[in-house]
């Protein structure tokens, strides 16, 4: 029986883990982005890595945040730039357009139909107040989503890659150095620490 071929998986870690794992087809990475899209209210990153971690187990927690780190420092929106990343990786190109159009088409529909009814029922005070709870809901899940996220990356010992993320948040968030020289400073550095971990 010939070896399973683990060169085309979507997975970052080890080969026998990768093997071992679903590789998501066309079909299902539409569905699953299409749920992502439909249940994200507030933002889809809380939703995504449910999905994907959680329920389906398609890629581990370690592997999910460092392919999100990687379309974070890339031009764009960082859920958009997942999907299409992540579904190349799976399905090639038919599996991107799969994971972006299930990503983007179902909330467009929606968001037609809600500009409609907003439009003849905005003003109503009982609307408003959903929209209100609706926020804090949407701001309760992101929190938990970011709590689930660190919990993965500082689970093992202190590594360099702690050291540049307390950098950025003290760089960008403490002191406000413009966003786009931190990056250009860090990122290299931060390439090259990973390449010399792995060595």
């Amino acid at each position: 029986m010939p070896e399973p071929d683990v060169s085309a998986s979507p997975n970052t870690g080890s080969p026998a883990g990768a093997a071992a794992r679903h590789i998501p087809s066309a079909g299902e990475l539409f569905l699953a982005f299409a749920k992502m899209a439909v249940c994200g209210f507030g933002g889809v990153l809380a939703w995504s890595r449910r999905i994907i971690v959680q329920e389906r187990g398609w890629l581990t927690p370690e592997e999910f945040n460092e392919q999100l780190a990687l379309c974070q420092v890339l031009p764009g929106g960082n859920i958009l730039n997942f999907s299409i990343m992540y579904g190349s990786r799976c399905a090639g190109l038919a599996g991107a357009f799969a994971a972006l159009l299930g990503l983007i088409g179902p909330p467009m529909v929606l968001m037609i139909v809600a500009g409609i009814l907003y439009r003849h029922y905005g003003a109503l005070p009982a609307l408003r107040g959903m929209f209100a709870s609706l926020a804090a809901a949407a701001a309760g899940l992101l929190i938990a989503t970011a709590t689930q996220m660190v919990r993965a990356t500082v689970k093992d010992r202190l590594r360099p890659a702690h050291l540049v993320t307390a950098a950025t948040f003290v760089a960008a968030g403490v002191l406000r150095w413009p966003l786009l020289w931190v990056m250009a400073t860090l990122l290299p550095v931060s390439v090259a620490l990973a390449w010399w971990r792995r060595q």
